[in-house]
Order: C-alpha cells, then sequence, then structure tokens
C-alpha cells in the first residue's frame, strides 16, 4: 500500500504509458513527494496532448438550498438555522440569464435534498426554460433514479456531479446520520445509474478533508477507471474539492497542504490522461491559476454559492465560502495571461 511504496516504483510509474492501481497508489504515496517536480511535467505533457490549452468554464447555479439531511460538514445541514431560499422557475430562469449574458455557456444547477419542494419535475422544469441560453446545462442535485434521470435527459439535462464524498462506508454512514444521503450503496451506483440512462457527462469526486487523503484519492480514481470501463459512451469527469468553511461546526481532521493537493492532480492525470479535471472556486486564484497548466481542465467563475443574488434576492448564506471570487471576464483575461484559452462551448447534442 502507500505506505510501503517506493521510490523506484514512483520512477516506473512516471515512466509508463498506461497506469495500473498500484502505480497509481505509488504517485499518491509518500515516496512520490520528492518526486513531485518531475510528477507536474509528466502531468502537464499529458494534458497538452490531450486537451491542448484549451480550459471549459462554467458556473454553478444554486436554486434551492432546502435539505433534510443533516450532514455533519455541509452548511446545508437541516439541523442548521439559517435562511432558505428555493427559487421559482421564473426566478430561476431569471438567475441563469444573467450567467449567459456574462458569457457562460455551460451552466451546473445545485439544490439541497428535498425531493417535496426541489423535485425532479421543478430540475427539469428549469433546465427546460434555461437550455436554449446555453451549450450545456449540468446538475448536482440528490440521487435519482434512472427513470427520473431520463426525465432530465427530456428537458435538456446532459450531465451530473455526484461527490461520494468518502468512500470509507462506515464513516460515509456517521457523516450522514440520517436523511436520504445516508445511504451509502444508492449514491455509490448513482454515477453509473446516470450514465445508463444516456447522460453525456459524469462527474465524481471525494470530498478532501473528511478521511485519510490517499485512501479517498485512490478509490476515486478506481471509481473513474470503472466507469470509463463500464460507460464507454459516457464522458467521466473528475473534480478535487477541498474542505472549506460554511455555516456550523465541523472539525476537518484530514486536511492536505497545497503540494499534496497538486500531487493528487497529478497523480489522477497520469493515471487518467483523458478525464477532465475539474477544480473549482473553493481554491484560490493563485492556487488555480497554477494548477491549469499541471492538469486542470475546467474552472468556475461568476461563482456565488447561495441561491438568488444575481437578479433576485439572496437571504441566505450560501454552502460554504468561496476562495476565488473573480468574475467570468476576470477569469477568462487570467487565463488568456498563462497562455490558455476560456472555452465556454466545447460541444452540442444533436438531433439529427
Amino acid at each position: 500500500m502507500a505506505a510501503s511504496a517506493t521510490g523506484a516504483q514512483v520512477e516506473a510509474a512516471l515512466g509508463k504509458d498506461v497506469l495500473r492501481p498500484e502505480d497509481f497508489m505509488a504517485l499518491l504515496s509518500p515516496a512520490a513527494e520528492p518526486y513531485l517536480e518531475q510528477m507536474a511535467q509528466r502531468s502537464r505533457e499529458l494534458t497538452l496532448r490531450y486537451f491542448g490549452r484549451a480550459v471549459n468554464i462554467f458556473s454553478p447555479l444554486y436554486i434551492s438550498d432546502i435539505c433534510t439531511n443533516h450532514c455533519r460538514y455541509c452548511g446545508f445541514n437541516a439541523g442548521n438555522h439559517q435562511k432558505r431560499r428555493h427559487l421559482s422557475v421564473d426566478e430561476a430562469a431569471a438567475e441563469a440569464f444573467a450567467l449567459a449574458d456574462a458569457g457562460i455557456g455551460h451552466v451546473l444547477l445545485l439544490t439541497g435534498d428535498a425531493r417535496h419542494i426541489a423535485s425532479p419535475q421543478y430540475i427539469a422544469e428549469v433546465a427546460s426554460r434555461i437550455k436554449p441560453r446555453f451549450a450545456s446545462v449540468s446538475v448536482e442535485v440528490y440521487a435519482l433514479t434512472l427513470d427520473e434521470y431520463r426525465l432530465l435527459i427530456e428537458n435538456g439535462v446532459d450531465s451530473i456531479t455526484m461527490f461520494q464524498e468518502t468512500y470509507e462506508q462506515e464513516l460515509y454512514e456517521w457523516l450522514h446520520p440520517s436523511g436520504p444521503k445516508h445511504d451509502y450503496r444508492w449514491r455509490l451506483d448513482t454515477p453509473a445509474r446516470a450514465a445508463e440512462a444516456g447522460m453525456h457527462g459524469v462527474g465524481i469526486g471525494a470530498l478532501i478533508g473528511l478521511d485519510d487523503f490517499v485512501q479517498d484519492a485512490f478509490c476515486t480514481g478506481l471509481h473513474a477507471q470503472w466507469l470509463q470501463k463500464r460507460c464507454p459512451g459516457t464522458d467521466i469527469g473528475l473534480s478535487v474539492p477541498r474542505m472549506c468553511p460554511h455555516v456550523g461546526s465541523f472539525e476537518v481532521k484530514h486536511a492536505i497542504d497545497d503540494r499534496k493537493f497538486v500531487q493528487y492532480i497529478a497523480a489522477l492525470r497520469c493515471f487518467l490522461p483523458r478525464c477532465a479535471i475539474t477544480v473549482s472556486s473553493r481554491e484560490s486564484a493563485f492556487m488555480r491559476d497554477h494548477v491549469v497548466p499541471i492538469g486542470v481542465t475546467r474552472v468556475s467563475a461568476g461563482v456565488s454559492t447561495a441561491v438568488g443574488g444575481r437578479v433576485t434576492d439572496a437571504a441566505n448564506s450560501g454552502q460554504f465560502d468561496i476562495s476565488d471570487p473573480r468574475s467570468v471576464s476576470e477569469m477568462v483575461r487570467d487565463l488568456a495571461a498563462i497562455g490558455y484559452q476560456a472555452v465556454a462551448k466545447d460541444w452540442e447534442a444533436c438531433d439529427c
């Protein structure tokens, strides 16, 4: 395992075109730390080979923060006494169109887990309303059934993001003591279910800081590799979120420093060279500008984790505190300054 990995194994992994799981583990291990520069260079080479200098820009749009879960680490925790907001379809469309006017072509709809309020039908109606203004409409919502994902697809949704949060089942169940999200297996099976329904893209990730970094990083990579093999027609993507401050109190026992964070991104790129890698506004502008050349292919811009606020009123505090407040135009400018092209639209569904 990671503790027993050697420098020789790291060097061997860096010399391979196709990595096995044991090679990926070596790149995540403490033995790889002295090789961080070589890892970053290898990751950069692979990213340029498969993605060039294009970076996809998207923006999240929170349309409801009412939630029935009691996730110990989340600002949407039903036990947190804060103002909540649920946008009407008209309000959600107004917020989305403000993003479109700012140059966003990919929008990610987010809700809390409250089916009786933010139902699949509501999400589908929002998606249908806004789809004409966007190249891509994605969702990051609670786990749905196969037929519910098909409903979203019929109404313009093409991709989902579903974080497992942590792959350690006992810890997962403790972190999610009550609410629909408590069901570990149902959530774990969700990305494959969405792919089976016909989603163009499926994104996964673990929330770094909840458990041992190497374990969750390793399981994230294996999960993505399994999805690639099981769902060859689906674009599998990865996110690497680190815990951020939020409403409520939660002790982060497994935080990683910036060097470990870079190591994680480089190891993922070496193991899964064709996977998109997203780094969100949880990270600072400085960090995101420095990891894009290493292996990141998707970034968010114009971000707010509150419900409303662009066109409608926003009295809620948001899911977590962001670290990079750059607007869309600022992100485009700063990517250009480091030699990268911001891409607002990189594909479009065809009915032909």
